[in-house]
């Protein structure tokens, strides 16, 4: 089952389940589809098919298996589809090689997106962020941003990590923050463990429990939501800070040791 969430502009986005808890991102129109971190290709085959759509383009955020394992299949089926992925890392068929900054135009869906440099859960992470042609903001950003949480640090460090989150949550509130997996209410359980008594928590976990156990979507999430609700992006929140320096039994001298210590904490959750 797909999930389809509009625009206000004559595009689509939808979130295609794979594996046990992947989403595979696509965003069209009624002729032509954009696909982002394909790891798995043949439901991306049947919901082409099923929407009569030809794919142009494949964005890939990282290099894990998850996230590319189906850029070949899909090749063969779509071979003049071009491949855009991080210059840092080893991408399988990719002819396109981004860095930060970078505009990738869509003319056919009528937007651009830029590249935006978020090393942490691998050195060279990548994220696009677009606009609709209404404006509407939306943000493909793999695993480093998680619904109540973050990826976990197997490449970067917890510095380069805060530093990428900062560079997201700079971005407009009303963005649309499309994440890779659907992790949000294991994250939520943890983060009520953060900050107990955030009101906003408490809300956004009886919402997400309910769409979940309708088999919906909690995603995409905003990034104004993810602010009021993420540990991760509240280093700088007194509450947050006292619960990191308790768990570790030491108080942290900035935003990147309790970030740390989250990150440690979130671990072993």
């Amino acid at each position: 089952m797909t999930n389809c969430f509009s625009i206000p502009s004559a595009l689509q986005l939808n979130a295609i389940p794979a594996f046990n808890d992947n989403y595979i991102w696509v965003l069209h129109n009624t002729e032509q589809a954009v696909v982002v971190d394909p790891g798995d290709a043949q439901p991306v085959l049947a919901f082409l098919a099923q929407h009569q759509l030809q794919l142009t383009t494949i964005l890939i955020t990282h290099h894990h298996k998850d996230h590319v394992g189906g850029i070949s299949q899909l090749l063969q089926h779509w071979p003049a589809t071009t491949v855009y992925g991080p210059a840092q890392e080893s991408i399988p068929l990719r002819t396109q090689a981004v860095h930060d900054q970078d505009k990738i135009q869509l003319a056919a869906l009528g937007c651009e997106l830029e590249v935006l440099s978020v090393p942490g859960h691998t050195a060279g992470h990548v994220a696009y962020f677009g606009r609709s042609d209404q404006g509407e903001p939306f943000l493909f950003c793999g695993d480093t941003l998680f619904s109540g949480g973050c990826g976990r640090l197997f490449e970067g460090t917890a510095t380069q990590m805060l530093a990428s989150l900062n560079k997201l949550t700079a971005l407009p509130p009303q963005t649309l923050v499309c994440c890779a997996h659907e992790y949000t209410l294991s994250n939520l359980n943890w983060a009520l463990e953060v900050e107990p008594n955030n009101s906003d928590l408490h809300d956004y976990y009886q919402q997400a429990a309910a769409l979940r156990a309708a088999q919906q979507p909690t995603l995409p999430s905003t990034i104004g939501l993810e602010l009021r609700i993420n540990p991760f992006l509240r280093t700088h929140i007194p509450a947050v800070q006292l619960s990191a320096s308790n768990y570790c039994s030491g108080r942290a001298s900035n935003d990147s040791e309790v970030f740390a210590q989250l990150r440690e904490w979130k671990n072993n959750a």
